[in-house]
């Protein structure tokens, strides 16, 4: 079960006690068919797959709505080891993405109400001024979470357990979903 497999590998990483283990390399394919590719945090991960939150009017979110495929990338160069994931990709429901947004610190909240994320900002200085007004003006209120933010999941179509070894004769553990069952092979390094 890659899932599992995936569960012990990433266990191993969270133990080595390094600052934000659940950092992954998130990447898409933007609409002029270039890749794209940054750093999102894992916030869960079953069954169904793997969560992460964001702005969905933010680049990666335009390429999410235009090409619902990504790959996820976990490394550790501690441990020599990477996952690489492929799949398909979709919004969580706003109800799970409300009830992580309300988990999230209170600056953090403001912050997804005034960031219209990846556009063009005329200055640092109107952007801290914009957080600075909606600090004060939501303090004593409950925030719900912005319709323009929440929360994707990747479903996993395949998983590749990369582990460094000497002389470069790596091994490449994969698994491919076909026809619901997971079909497990090795690869060359």
């Amino acid at each position: 079960d890659p899932l599992e497999q995936f569960k012990l590998w990433f266990a191993d990483i969270v133990n080595l006690k390094l600052e934000q283990p659940n950092a992954m390399i998130l990447s898409t394919v933007d609409p002029q068919g270039f890749p794209d590719s940054r750093v999102v945090l894992l916030k869960h991960v079953d069954e169904q797959g793997f969560v992460f939150f964001t702005n969905y009017n933010s680049n990666k979110g335009k390429s999410i709505d235009n090409q619902p495929y990504v790959s996820l990338l976990f490394f550790s160069m501690e441990l020599q080891r990477q996952i690489h994931v492929k799949g398909s990709i979709q919004k969580i429901s706003y109800d799970k993405s409300n009830e992580y947004f309300k988990s999230r610190p209170y600056g953090s909240q403001v912050a997804a109400l005034v960031s219209n994320q990846s556009s063009v900002v005329k200055s640092r200085t109107v952007l801290e001024n914009d957080f600075s007004r909606l600090y004060k003006q939501n303090e004593h209120k409950t925030i719900e979470c912005p319709t323009h933010w929440g929360g994707y999941c990747v479903e996993p179509m395949s998983y590749e357990f990369w582990q460094g070894r000497p002389s470069r004769l790596h091994d490449r553990i994969c698994y491919q979903k076909k026809s619901g069952q997971w079909e497990i092979f090795r690869k060359s390094p």
